[in-house]
């Protein structure tokens, strides 16, 4: 009882003293972020640091990070579903089909290339450190194109297209991640078998069309209840939570893309529900949001492997180098012609480089490690994603307010 005491005091204090601070964070303290203060804290209190926070041994508590990355996870791909406009995705399928398809294609296989290079693995095992890195996490894409100072600085288009891409492509990097595990597991031909029929015509083929049936349909119940006044407030309130606790776990039950179905049910429910009450359930969102980014950045400074990161020695500064510089960078460059948002080279460079690394690659590196007991699929995903919290939380606000003095106010999508 005392440890789930100390925890309710540690991360409830810590939520109260950034939710206060947030503002002298981005205005006086600009190298500082929410999720760097929570990583250093998990740090703090974990058995690196005082020893106070206790789940498990450390090996033991990725379990428990797995799900709580996984919730979190969801609730900012739901957030991300409600923020943007409905119209949007027609308007700028193109331009996410390029990132999203080609575009996430050559972020694995050159994230893949630097893992082979550098890490003592062979080429399947690099494939895997690869794809669990390539998504742009949701909940840092969060921190950089949410709130008053990114609104000020950074243009519709470029908040619109990071948070769409980073709404997609981390239920569509399942399938990355998946084909590496399979074929650790069997013959070429049987997991490619596997990966095509089972992976991707129903695990995510599949989490699309369910999860596009159940947000279709709770928003048009609201819909329908709206017009006759028979939805109280208070269930506006908790509808899209609700909504994403229901598919997160429904879907996974029945062996779906649960991210991915989480996602999309979130965006089919926002084409049909009431814009006012789109409005109110995404404040409700963006609030439990950010109850849990701050315990799952705890929990990931608890759980980091520093002794896996050691034993690395040259090879760690070369993979966190190489991931950050070569991953994503190259790619938005090569491709901004075909992405018409990206219309200027400081537009490009910005979405170049603010695709972060986080609980997306968190979650992913659980689950590959569980699955193929590859222990360095963890030791090196939780390296880059620690780096990249770093990184990109510390040059986020001076990026943003650079960019805001480029005079970019093209507010077009």
């Amino acid at each position: 009882m005392s440890q789930f005491n100390l925890w309710l005091t540690v991360l409830g204090g810590l939520t109260l003293l950034l939710v206060l601070g947030a503002g002298v964070m981005k205005t006086r303290i600009r190298v500082l972020s929410q999720p760097i203060v929570a990583v250093l804290v998990g740090v703090a209190v974990g058995p690196r640091g005082l020893d106070l926070l206790q789940t498990t041994a450390v090996s033991e508590t990725r379990p428990l990070l797995e799900e709580v990355a996984r919730l979190t996870v969801a609730f900012a791909v739901t957030s991300i579903a409600l923020r943007l406009d409905p119209a949007y995705f027609r308007a700028r399928a193109r331009s996410l089909a390029v990132l999203v398809g080609p575009g996430m294609v050559l972020m694995w296989l050159l994230s893949a290339l630097v893992a082979y290079a550098v890490l003592p693995v062979g080429p399947v095992v690099a494939l895997l450190v690869g794809a669990v890195v390539t998504p742009t996490d949701p909940v840092l894409a969060n921190s950089i194109v949410v709130g008053e100072t990114a609104t000020e600085n950074i243009p519709r288009r470029l908040r619109y297209l990071l948070s769409g891409e980073a709404g997609i492509n981390d239920g569509t990097a399942y399938l990355f991640v998946l084909l590496p595990v399979l074929l650790m597991a069997h013959p070429v031909e049987t997991a490619l078998g596997d990966w095509l029929t089972r992976t991707f015509l129903w695990e995510v083929l599949g989490a699309v069309v369910v999860g596009f049936a159940i947000g279709s349909l709770v928003g048009a119940v609201e819909q329908w209840e709206n017009t006759r006044d028979f939805l109280e407030e208070t269930s506006v309130f908790t509808l899209t939570v609700a909504l994403t606790f229901f598919v997160l776990g429904a879907t996974k039950l029945a062996g779906t893309d649960d991210i991915l179905a989480v996602f999309v049910a979130g965006a089919a429910y926002n084409w049909r529900a009431d814009p006012q009450d789109e409005a109110n359930e995404q404040r409700v969102e963006e609030v439990f949001n950010r109850l849990f980014t701050i315990p799952v950045f705890v929990l990931f400074g608890i759980a980091l492997p520093w002794s896996g990161w050691v034993d690395l020695g040259w090879r760690a500064p070369a993979l966190v180098a190489g991931v950050l510089l070569f991953r994503r960078l190259p790619v938005i460059l090569a491709l901004r012609r075909y992405v018409p948002p990206l219309d200027r080279r400081g537009a490009s460079l910005f979405v170049g480089w603010f695709g972060p690394i986080g609980i997306a690659a968190v979650f992913y590196a659980v689950l590959a490690a569980e699955r193929t007991g590859a222990e360095v699929v963890w030791v090196a995903a939780s390296l880059v994603a620690a780096s990249s919290v770093l990184v990109h939380g510390v040059t986020a606000v001076p990026a943003t307010l650079g960019y805001g003095r480029l005079g970019d106010d093209d507010e077009s999508w």
